[in-house]
């Protein structure tokens, strides 16, 4: 039996259980073994080419999607089409061919809108795959080769170098100073230093660094590992399993337009069975109750409801955007308005994602840092004061600072208007710190590197060697590492006037503690001058060390992100943070930004993994600050939120973000470094990756459903005016003071031209200043009810009074319907005025004051009132409408029936303001 047949038989048994194998637990030649693979030679090309038939290509599944008529069909989908639609059917029925084309052609316009918005296609897995496709070095055959990481399989032995981008979930065999960075997958803000040795089965995904996962970088070093995960078995493919199974919830807004499209579908149906019934029983002919029925039913609907909806949120959209918030589904507008709380990635949404050096302790003395990013923009200060250099008392600083430019792998460099970092974070932070004291790499040419020692995490330091003073044949060697590992080296300290003294390593371990306390990173710097040699070996730095000082490192909060959680928390809005970065970095950041103020806000993931349901939803409303969270634990914390009646916005830039941002009512991705897989699972992109700009866009949203419940205030009484007018025609046995056509006039025409103004009305100066609106408030609230059914009265005595007094006193029917309605036309006017903030600004405007001015409602009554006039002089209308010329004297009189609404808005506005 040849070594192939042997390899395949074993792989073949062990194949089924493969992905339940924790393979961080295993030590390297177990994984070996398991695989049927070599560890130097890894798999032949026959074994490779049978494991790649058997399991498939290393690239996630792509979902399939709808196919286009469904989606176009699926937008018929809804109860206030359905109404439409009906009233279509019966208006076609009866060879009322303007009416019917008028109702088919408002459902059509819906739903094009709505296919339009809902038609681009969730592409988060198809970008999950672009994600992790790459090419790969390996070894087959005993032979280095390249290929596309979609023909990696189990067992394969990959090689990894500094910018490789990782192609599969590898157990590594042999590392050489390896870093990779995980953020996109873990949320660690830092490159994450990798080992070999096996590791505890209850080890969280983040602290596995025996591990690499598809898709994550590597920023330093070399290494060998081999292929235990591909293709959807990776963790990039749980993932994306995550976001296919995420419910895609609806928001507040549809499922209220639901409810009360519902409702009002059996209000209408009941209501014209009953007119049907009361007009046979009155011995009426059933064809004329059949139209009456109609004109009650096309009456009830509102029509102008789905157009200004779909406006009012389109126009959010454009505000948003100029505010740096880009919408990709229209109903996220009103999400926002309503959002109780926003659950924040941290690195890069509420931080810079840029390593800064913010203090510093060298020789027994306490700097600061300023500035923050890569940019050499900030200076160094003692006491408030920046440090001057020309006095004395500041040389272990220098030296500190010199230490962690020249023990250093990284460089800054100046392109596209900013500075970028080619190399870790870390470093680069050392970097930045050096350059605000005018130390450069550049102008430290005279100590030129002879050798290094790269980092290794089982020694946990790095060290450079450095010609000194060629003349005096002495080097230097500098040192930069862990606080343990640098500490036991060194015996003595360089104080601040450049003395050697005592080293006091408890002094110094406190000040580490006090660093670590406030979130920063601690990394420590030594030297040691030696006689001349051209190579560095580990005994050269075993002691005899002079121990330099420390610099403290974080990534900071963005100021502007200070100020918008400050905004949320005022307008009522609980900000989170769900991070998988450290709980002591993540609770400090949090601090700063004034997210949580006690150590029992913070959770980390190891103890929510340890709660029961009850214990975990208790701790997710609770918690402001959940650290070390894995993806699972933040769709988890999500749901939990959601599961309480919260409707949660949910922030991040990360492949590990993808689920909970497609989970959340509003997620809302960075649409500068976040990964595609997040862009495509949000609903809203942020073009400058600002948390402030969610500040904004809540505003927006908030203003956005005011205007529609001004819309709905003003839309409805004109409805149910027109239905309470023709059911009381009807019981009364009169003619009625409105005809079908009349009615479709009104609702299509003049109420759509009056009421899409409402939509362009600016927000309220105390938009901010209000708590969220109760997500479990009704669409129709009390105060709205009482308010729509105060108007709709009004708009029955109009129409019925203005009708029956012409009626009587000319006995003119063309006559009597023509004045009635130019009188209710006048009352929505009048109404419109009452609730807008177009009169309001207009007298702050001519008081000399800079304030914006809605000119829209202006706009609309202007374009009413000339189709009005059409509708009431022209004689084609009239033939169409049957409506009559009227006298401008008549045409004054509809006015001043329409003017009494203002008195009641005016009473109605101090119990339910509408602005």
């Amino acid at each position: 039996m040849t070594a192939d047949t042997i390899a395949t038989n074993t792989f073949a048994q062990t194949t089924q259980d493969l992905l339940n194998y924790e393979w961080h637990t295993l030590n390297e030649q177990k994984v070996v073994q398991t695989l049927a693979s070599h560890p130097e030679a890894g798999l032949t090309h026959k074994e490779a080419t049978k494991r790649h038939q058997q399991m498939g290509a290393n690239q996630l599944t792509a979902k399939s999607g709808k196919s286009s008529w469904l989606r176009f069909l699926e937008q018929f989908n809804q109860p206030l089409l359905y109404i439409l639609l009906t009233a279509g059917l019966v208006t076609l029925l009866l060879k009322d061919w303007i009416d019917a084309g008028v109702i088919f052609g408002v459902t059509l316009i819906n739903v094009i809108i709505g296919y339009i918005q809902e038609s681009k296609a969730e592409g988060a897995i198809a970008a999950l795959s672009k994600a992790v496709t790459t090419e790969a070095t390996l070894i087959r055959d005993g032979q280095k080769t390249h290929l596309a990481s979609t023909e990696l399989v189990l067992g394969d032995l990959v090689l990894l170098a500094s910018g490789d981008k990782v192609p599969a979930d590898l157990r590594l065999l042999s590392v050489r100073g390896l870093q990779v960075d995980e953020s996109a997958l873990t949320g660690e803000s830092v490159p994450v230093e990798k080992a070999t040795a096996s590791l505890p089965i209850e080890t969280p995904l983040a602290e596995r660094s025996n591990m690499v996962y598809a898709g994550s970088f590597v920023s330093f070093g070399q290494a060998e590992g081999i292929v235990v995960a591909i293709a959807d078995a990776t963790e990039t493919g749980r993932i994306s399993q995550l976001i296919e199974s995420s419910t895609n919830l609806k928001t507040p807004l549809t499922r209220n337009i639901d409810k009360f499209s519902k409702s009002l579908l059996y209000v209408i149906l009941g209501l014209a069975a009953l007119t049907f019934a009361v007009g046979l029983g009155q011995g009426e002919s059933w064809i004329d109750v059949f139209k009456a029925s109609v004109a009650l039913v096309v009456s009830a609907i509102p029509e102008g409801l789905p157009a200004i909806v779909t406006v009012t949120l389109a126009i959010g959209v454009s505000r948003m955007a100029r505010r740096k918030a880009i919408i990709r589904k229209l109903p996220a507008v009103e999400t926002l308005g309503s959002t109780t709380v926003i659950c924040s990635d941290k690195t890069g949404t509420l931080t810079e994602n840029q390593m800064t050096v913010q203090k510093i302790y060298a020789g027994g003395q306490h700097y600061t840092v300023s500035g923050i990013g890569y940019a050499p923009d900030g200076e160094i200060l003692m006491d408030r004061q920046p440090v001057d250099f020309n006095a004395d008392g500041h040389i272990a600083l220098w030296e500190s600072l010199e230490a962690g430019l020249l023990c250093n792998d990284s460089h800054i460099e100046w392109g596209d208007g900013q500075w970028d970092l080619v190399g870790t974070p870390t470093e680069g932070a050392l970097i930045t710190a050096a350059n605000k004291v005018g130390l450069t790499q550049e102008n430290l040419e005279q100590l030129p590197r002879i050798d290094t020692i790269p980092f290794e995490s089982q020694f946990q330091y790095m060290a450079t060697l450095h010609e000194l003073d060629a003349k005096r044949s002495l080097n230097i060697i500098y040192l930069k590492g862990s606080v343990e590992a640098i500490l036991q080296r060194c015996d003595r300290l360089l104080d601040a006037q450049g003395q050697l003294a005592r080293l006091n390593p408890a002094a110094v371990e406190q000040e580490v503690a006090d660093m670590a306390n406030q979130g920063l990173r601690v990394l420590a710097f030594a030297s040691k001058e030696v006689a001349t040699k051209r190579s560095l070996d580990r005994n050269d730095i075993d002691k005899g060390l002079v121990f330099l000082g420390l610099q403290g490192i974080i990534d900071p909060p963005r100021e502007e992100a200070i100020a918008a959680v400050r905004a949320c928390q005022s307008a009522g809005i609980q900000v989170k943070m769900i991070t998988g970065d450290h709980a002591l970095t993540a609770a400090a950041i949090a601090r700063q930004m004034g997210i949580c103020s006690t150590e029992a806000q913070v959770f980390t993931g190891r103890q929510l993994a340890q709660m029961d349901e009850k214990e975990f939803a208790q701790a997710a409303e609770q918690g402001m600050v959940f650290a070390r969270v894995a993806p699972e634990q933040k769709l988890h914390l999500v749901k939990a939120l959601q599961s309480q009646g919260e409707i949660v916005a949910m922030t991040g830039d990360g492949v590990n973000d993808a689920p909970a941002l497609k989970q959340a009512d509003i997620g809302v991705a960075m649409g500068i470094a976040g990964a595609e897989v997040a862009k495509e699972s949000a609903d809203m992109l942020l073009t400058d990756d600002n948390f402030a700009s969610i500040e904004a866009a809540v505003e927006e949203g908030r203003g956005v459903y005011r205007n529609l419940r001004k819309a709905i205030a003003f839309l409805l009484p004109i409805n149910v005016g027109e239905s309470m007018t023709i059911l009381i025609a009807i019981l009364l046995a009169t003619v009625l003071p409105i005809l079908p056509i009349q009615i479709l006039w009104l609702n299509m025409v003049s109420s759509v031209g009056l009421i899409v103004p409402l939509a362009f009305e600016p927000k309220s100066g105390q938009v901010m200043q209000q708590p969220p609106r109760n997500p479990r408030e009704k669409l129709l609230s009390g105060s709205l009810l009482k308010r729509i059914l105060a108007i709709s009265i009004f708009n029955w005595v109009v129409i019925f009074g203005v009708f029956q007094w012409i009626l009587q006193t000319t006995g003119n029917e063309a006559l009597a319907r023509t004045m009635a309605i130019n009188g209710l036309v006048a009352a929505e006017v009048f109404y419109l005025l009452s609730i807008t903030q177009f009169l309001p600004s207009l007298v702050v405007r001519i008081q000399g004051k800079r304030t914006p001015v809605a000119y829209a409602p202006a706009i609309g009554i202007v374009v009413v009132v000339i189709l009005q006039c059409l509708f009431s002089q022209w004689s084609m209308m009239n033939q169409v409408f049957d409506t009559t010329p009227l006298t401008f004297i008549q045409a004054l009189i509809c006015m001043g029936v329409g003017l009494p609404v203002v008195f009641i808005a005016l009473i109605l506005q101090r119990f339910d303001p509408l602005n």
